[in-house]
């Protein structure tokens, strides 16, 4: 400093004297024989501290500075400490130290306190969760260095959890704190010290630790507690300046180098020191030199932001505060000699003081903690942890203070402006992260709860709807918003461990947090709300980043509160209750509704609402939602839900709701897709990249699918399909008479916008139908999802394992799951000039390989289709991509099958396989197709597996191919789906599509092989009795009803296109065609006369059983089709045999002798009933023609499935 100031940092001539005759010992003695022992040591500490710390200005240069805190602290050994030491050991501190040590038996907690920037180890195999972690000495002699690990820098604060055994699932010591006796975890170390250094000990650490706290505290600038004050009180004072994180480097050095007149160079080295310790004198001098100092900092300093802290101390205050951090330190040294004086120390700390509650000097700390600077925010840290912590007994008991104080000291921590390292509310990582300190926690003080509500008290900006609202943040609530987010990582320590045992008292407080986290989550429903802009671009873009920042920081306690409730029935049931209550609430408060209207086409109706995500509000945070679906998967995952079904609000479920957000929510991303939200500007757009991306779509994206998924498989497929049109904005498209012949639209923009939403239209519904890689949708392991994964990224490109790490997500202990998985789907190559090594899929997994995988990009999944096809063509196959074959659907989702069969689909995909029919035109695009064709795929898959799966005991419900070979019948007729596709085989602007086309008819032929061909053996099984003439009937029967069904697909593919050139000819000829339909009215007119007249002669002479039979007269060709195989045939005498199924019982309806039978029967004739019988024959039939062999078969067939009906009835019945 400039000012020429004398230098007083050599310690007095009296105070040199004072070292030649001073004695620890005999003051010591003193001290021992005092009556009160407290006012002799402050007598002592008032006389000696201020006369050995704090003397004068700083020295001009660090080495200066170095030998003066050499002599302070060699006084301070001297004076002050080595007394100390004396009256607590009774005899020489070297010999009573090392004593002690010899006769402690130490913890097995290593209790290693982390320095900033010192390394760390944590096994990621071993380790409970990614907070524990080892000292380099600890790591080094324990078996985990042959481990998977993690190597980290700490950023201080944290200690070694070495020895902790519920930190660790295996080696939970190293070598070095390897317990080497069983000693009783419940036996006293206090009772191993002698009684008379009991006693010391706890006086003179009350004492200490008491004056330390009173310092430290002490709020006066030139005033001592009683007792403190010195002898003589000079006019000396220092001017402070304490650190804050709102000011910068440059501006601290640029007002202090005003203020206090000096270089830069020093000014520099202030703001040094006042960063790393938090307090610095910048000036020393009589009262009003240092109050100018602090008039000029304030000055400069609040112009833009509140101004530095700083505060004109006395220099005996500095002093006493000074020598207080020396004592905190000096107690934690004392007692790593023994367990015991641990143990005394923790009692004292939190001891009760007089005022009552929170009046221990623990509690006195805490409380204050945002009211000291850093440097002795650090040291009273380092002594709870080496004290507190260390003692399992007293780490319990200081857990149970926090987190009474938890709500307080996060308050203070918000108002605070240091970071969190330097704040006692970070030692909530040492108390919340133990399984059983958490339990208990959560038992006694409700911690889930208390956590939450601190949490959402600190986020106060909400719209009308109670939403958070984070658009309209100041710069301080920006800041705040920053700092709040600290308690949802001590939410994530009190979750990161399952409990495997529940009592009825966790049940109880673990759904008391349930309610609160669904507060929280109610509050986030819905929030950001957009809506398109049309006409002018937006003019401010909104704010988006905060809510995706609280969603990121959530997604990880979501997942952990879904996997809590999945270890315990009762609490998954009592959860899926909950969480429906809060979806109903939210829809309740939905504005849209109110406008009912009715759907109908493919011959269905539905009643839905009026709403369109191009016109009304929506929103990408549906948390509440996607809880629900998280849970509904636990209950299929579980079997809670067969097992357990009357115990579920079921009932409550309403599957139209349940989709509305979620499927808003995905049109809102087609719409984006399609350009039709460009005005809206980037940040709608960088919502929906984070929608998708890996580090949300876990509870985002993927979420969504599995809630539009449990809805699709509760509803009617055809009415769910009615409403995913009507949200996508294409139920006009579909729905119209003339659907199957495109519109022409003369909007070009208007057209590709439909085309793009048919497109992704077509890819949802191949997602919900294909993507069941999650355990509890489909019969998989989480094992299976992520090979899954790694198999689609592969299939772009070979990549290194950091890409494949980032490219999957990370569950709550920061694991992906690629080791255990990616040596049995990938062989290494080793790296060339590249310097890197990449993972390439092995040949045997390019089966799994879907197309549409619903984590793909548009980007990716062209990247992936070029290189697939590009592989089959050196391998020499064919191009087509066929969709994998899934995995089997839980019994929970196993109805979403019957959307690939429904009649809407159906209608879809004709109308697209027809507008594709057309070379050129704008009306269909070869992506929409190509998603077809893979829908078409999937289900001829489906009923494969089916089909292959089948032991002849269940009757078949798929029967897609039997679908597809019918011509369409709503909205308007035209070919089959099966013809279409012949049609399209063989067309030149499909070239591209030829070889899944392909693929496509050989399915549907060898479907119809294994039909024919079980239904053979089904006969052949039954009827083993029938001989070889039966069989080879069989076989022959079903050739030629193979070669008929071929026969009539030619001809319904030639009658299709004589329709299309009848129509083409009529158009043409429009008169002829007008004078031939009325010549053709005329004779049918005459001909229904003709009819009318001779239909009473045809009713009497066509009697051809009974005594009035008549014989045969004028034969008439009469043509039928077989109701089973669809031949046609002619009925004739000689002809294969015609039969109609019918159905006869007894008739008491035209008796009048119902209760006693005629015993004269022979009397009446069979073929008329008499009155006098007490009951007659009923014969009916639902008038189908069939073949008679036709029908032989299938009732032979059919007979093992009654009998074991008739089985099951009589088991019901008895």
């Amino acid at each position: 400093m400039a000012e020429a100031e004398p230098d007083r940092r050599d310690l007095p001539s009296d105070l040199c004297s004072e070292f030649v005759h001073f004695s620890a010992k005999d003051t010591a003695s003193r001290w021992l024989a005092a009556a009160d022992l407290q006012v002799e040591l402050y007598r002592h500490l008032a006389e000696y501290v201020p006369k050995i710390l704090c003397l004068g200005p700083s020295g001009c240069s660090s080495r200066e500075e170095q030998r003066d805190e050499q002599r302070e602290e060699l006084a301070c050994q001297l004076l002050l400490l080595a007394p100390l030491e004396w009256l607590l050991l009774g005899e020489d501190p070297a010999t009573g130290l090392a004593q002690l040590q010899e006769n402690n038996q130490p913890s097995p907690l290593c209790g290693h306190v982390f320095k900033v920037g010192e390394p760390t180890y944590s096994c990621r195999d071993c380790a409970a969760d990614p907070t524990c972690v080892l000292c380099m000495q600890c790591f080094l002699g324990s078996v985990h260095k042959d481990h998977r690990y993690r190597m980290t820098t700490s950023g201080g604060g944290g200690f070694c959890d070495c020895g902790d055994t519920e930190a660790w699932k295996k080696g939970p010591y190293c070598q070095k704190h390897t317990p080497t006796t069983n000693k009783d975890s419940e036996e006293d170390p206090v009772a191993q010290l002698p009684v008379d250094l009991v006693a010391r000990s706890c006086s003179i650490f009350s004492i200490i630790l008491k004056y330390a706290v009173d310092m430290l505290t002490w709020t006066q600038e030139d005033q001592l507690p009683e007792g403190l004050e010195p002898p003589e009180r000079g006019d000396n004072y220092y001017c402070m300046l304490f650190n804050d994180e709102v000011h910068t480097y440059e501006q601290v050095i640029y007002t202090l180098q005003k203020a206090v007149n000096c270089s830069q160079k020093e000014a520099v080295s202030f703001a040094t020191t006042v960063d790393r310790d938090g307090r610095k004198s910048v000036r020393y001098g009589d009262f009003l030199f240092c109050e100018q100092a602090k008039t000029v900092i304030v000055r400069n300093t609040s112009r833009q932001s509140k101004p530095l802290r700083v505060q004109v101390m006395h220099s005996s205050v500095v002093a006493h505060q000074c020598f207080a951090l020396k004592a905190l330190s000096w107690l934690g040294q004392i007692i790593q000699y023994s367990d015991g004086l641990r143990r005394i120390l923790c009692q004292v700390g939190l001891e009760e003081g007089p005022e009552g509650e929170n009046s221990s000097l623990v509690d006195r700390l805490m409380l204050n903690d945002s009211k000291m600077w850093k440097g002795a925010r650090n040291i009273y840290h380092q002594l709870l942890m080496n004290s507190l912590l260390m003692d399992l007994k007293y780490k319990k008991i200081f857990a149970i203070q926090f987190a009474k104080n938890y709500r307080r000291l996060q308050t203070d921590f918000m108002e605070d402006d240091h970071e969190r390292v330097v704040s006692v509310t970070s030692l909530s990582v040492q108390l919340f992260t133990v399984p059983t300190m958490a339990r208990m926690l959560m038992v006694k003080e409700n911690l889930i709860t208390t956590i939450i509500r601190t949490f959402v008290d600190h986020l106060r900006h909400r719209d009308l709807q109670g939403r958070f609202q984070f658009d309209r943040y100041t710069a301080q609530q920006a800041f705040k918003f920053g700092r709040v987010q600290s308690l949802i990582g001590d939410l994530k320590y009190v979750l990161i461990s399952r409990p495997s045992e529940w009592s009825d008292e966790l049940r109880e407080k673990f759904l008391d947090g349930l309610d609160a986290f669904l507060e929280l989550l109610k509050c986030m429903q819905g929030m950001d709300p957009v809506v398109r802009q049309v006409g002018q671009h937006i003019e401010m873009e909104p704010e988006w980043e905060a809510a995706f920042t609280l969603q990121m920081k959530l997604t990880h306690i979501i997942s952990m509160i879904q996997e809590w409730c999945s270890t315990d029935e009762r609490v998954l049931i009592e959860a899926y209750r909950k969480c429906l209550g809060a979806v109903s609430q939210c829809h309740s408060g939905l504005p849209d509704g109110e406008q009912p209207i009715s759907l109908n086409l493919a011959g269905h109706c539905v009643e839905t609402f009026r709403y369109q995500v191009s016109q009304d509000k929506v929103s990408i945070h549906l948390p509440v939602c996607r809880l629900l679906a998280g849970l509904h998967v636990l209950l299929s995952r579980t079997e809670v839900a067969s097992r357990l079904p009357e115990q579920l609000p079921l009932g409550e479920l309403s599957p139209p709701l349940l989709i509305e957000l979620p499927l808003r929510c995905l049109v809102l991303c087609a719409q984006v897709l399609a350009g039709m939200w460009r005005r809206n500007g980037f940040s709608l757009i960088n919502q929906i990249y984070y929608y998708h991306n890996v580090k949300c779509r876990v509870e985002m994206f993927d979420k969504d699918i599995i809630m539009l998924q449990a809805g699709a498989s509760m509803m009617d497929p055809n009415h769910f399909l009615m409403i995913v049109l009507s949200r996508f904005e294409l139920f006009h498209i579909f729905s119209s008479a003339d659907c199957r012949k495109r519109y022409r639209e003369t909007n070009k923009d208007l057209v590709q916008q439909n085309n793009t939403l048919i497109e992704e239209m077509l890819h949802l519904i191949i997602i919900l139908i294909g993507e069941r890689y999650v355990a509890g949708v489909g019969q998989v392991e989480p094992f299976d999802e992520v090979r899954r994964e790694i198999i689609h990224q592969l299939s772009i490109r070979p990549m290194a394992h950091s890409e494949l790490v980032k490219a999957l997500p990370e569950n709550g202990n920061k694991e992906t799951g690629l080791e255990r998985v990616i040596d049995s789907v990938a062989s290494f190559k080793k790296p060339g000039v590249t310097g890197r090594g990449l993972y390439e899929l092995r040949p045997e997994w390019n089966k799994h390989f879907n197309l549409y995988f619903y984590h793909y990009s548009r980007a990716d999944q062209s990247k992936a289709e070029e290189a697939q096809r590009k592989l089959r063509r050196q391998n020499g196959d064919d191009t087509a991509l066929p969709p994998p074959v899934p995995p089997p659907l839980c019994p929970l989702f196993a109805s979403l099958v019957n959307l690939l069969q429904c009649d809407v689909l159906l209608g879809v995909e004709g109308a697209v396989l027809q507008w594709a029919m057309e070379p050129k035109g704008g009306g269909w695009t070869e992506s929409m197709l190509q998603r077809v064709l893979h829908l078409v795929g999937m289900a001829l898959l489906e009923e494969q597996q089916e089909l292959e799966n089948n032991n002849g005991e269940d009757d078949i419900t798929f029967n897609y191919t039997s679908k597809i070979t019918r011509p369409g019948e709503a909205p308007s007729t035209s070919g089959s789906v099966l013809a279409l596709l012949e049609s399209l085989q063989n067309a030149p602007h499909l070239e591209v599509h030829k070889d899944m086309i392909t693929w496509i008819l050989k399915m549907v032929s060898n479907i119809k092989t294994i039909r024919e061909r079980t239904s053979s053996i089904s006969a052949v099984t039954i009827s083993h009795g029938h001989g070889l003439e039966e069989m080879i009937r069989d076989k022959d029967k079903a050739e030629r009803k193979r070669k008929a069904e071929m026969a009539r697909l030619r001809r319904e593919k030639i009658m299709a296109q004589m329709s299309e050139m009848q129509k083409h000819f009529i158009n043409e000829n429009k008169e002829l065609f007008q004078q031939t339909l009325a010549e053709l009215e005329a004779s049918t007119s005459a001909d229904a006369e003709h009819s009318s007249s001779s239909s009473e002669a045809s009713c009497t002479s066509q009697v051809c059983v009974g005594p009035t039979r008549v014989g045969r007269g004028a034969e008439r060709r009469q043509l039928v089709t077989c109701i089973l195989c669809q031949e046609e045939q002619e009925v004739k005498c000689h002809g294969k045999a015609m039969v109609l199924a019918a159905f006869v019982q007894k008739s008491t309806v035209l008796s009048k002798k119902r209760c006693c039978s005629s015993s004269n029967t022979e009397q009446h004739d069979p073929l008329f009933m008499h009155p006098d019988l007490s009951m007659g024959i009923h014969t009916a039939s639902c008038g189908h023609i069939m073949h008679a062999t036709c029908w032989q078969s299938v009732d032979t067939e059919m007979q093992p499935h009654i009998f074991m009906d008739r089985k099951k009835d009589k088991k019901k019945v008895l």
